[in-house]
């Protein structure tokens, strides 16, 4: 008797095991799938004459927000991306609505308005967000204007253009506006 019970709880035991041994190879494992990023890291680069133009920025997508003065709020200090703060990289030195730029790699911040935005170039590039953000560490602060859009640009783009042999311009567009400033080789 005592064989027989334990010969029947050993088959109840691999019975058991059977079953969810089964049970597991029939699921998916869904933990192996990577998901894409939302705001997906990317980078615009240009050659300006010999200037290696390099920006490197998180680039979030509308997905049917309220963007300015929604998610992106008016007046405050904002990373111009997601996640990681924007930075710019030179790799010559260059003048910036005349102020000298020297060659190296800073924070890309902005402080949007309804009317009017500040573009603000940051010797501190390497923080999360605008967390670190400090005002006294700012080598240049810009006045400019947003401008329409033709279309609606649902992912934040940045741009490293050429508008002459050693002129560029760096310009940033998303949902329904533009911002941009020029630069020059110097």
């Amino acid at each position: 008797m005592k064989n027989l019970i334990l010969l029947i709880a050993f088959i109840s035991i691999s019975s058991s095991a059977y079953t969810q041994h089964e049970h597991h190879s029939t699921t998916k494992d869904t933990t192996s799938v990577k998901k894409k990023p939302l705001s997906p890291r990317l980078s615009s680069m240009a050659m300006i004459g010999d200037n290696h133009v390099h920006i490197d920025y998180g680039s979030p997508r509308v997905r049917g927000r309220n963007i300015w003065n929604g998610l992106v709020a008016y007046n405050q200090v904002w990373a111009t991306g997601a996640h990681k703060a924007t930075w710019i990289e030179f790799s010559y030195d260059v003048k910036i609505q005349g102020e000298n730029i020297p060659k190296g790699k800073y924070g890309f911040f902005t402080i949007p308005g309804e009317k009017e935005w500040i573009l603000i170039i940051n010797k501190s590039w390497d923080m999360h967000l605008a967390d670190d953000y400090n005002s006294e560490s700012d080598i240049l602060r810009l006045k400019v204007k947003p401008n329409k859009n033709k279309t609606i640009v649902e992912a934040l783009t940045y741009e490293v253009l050429e508008t002459s042999k050693n002129k560029g311009q760096v310009k940033l567009s998303w949902e329904n506006l533009n911002v941009s400033f020029d630069f020059e080789n110097h």
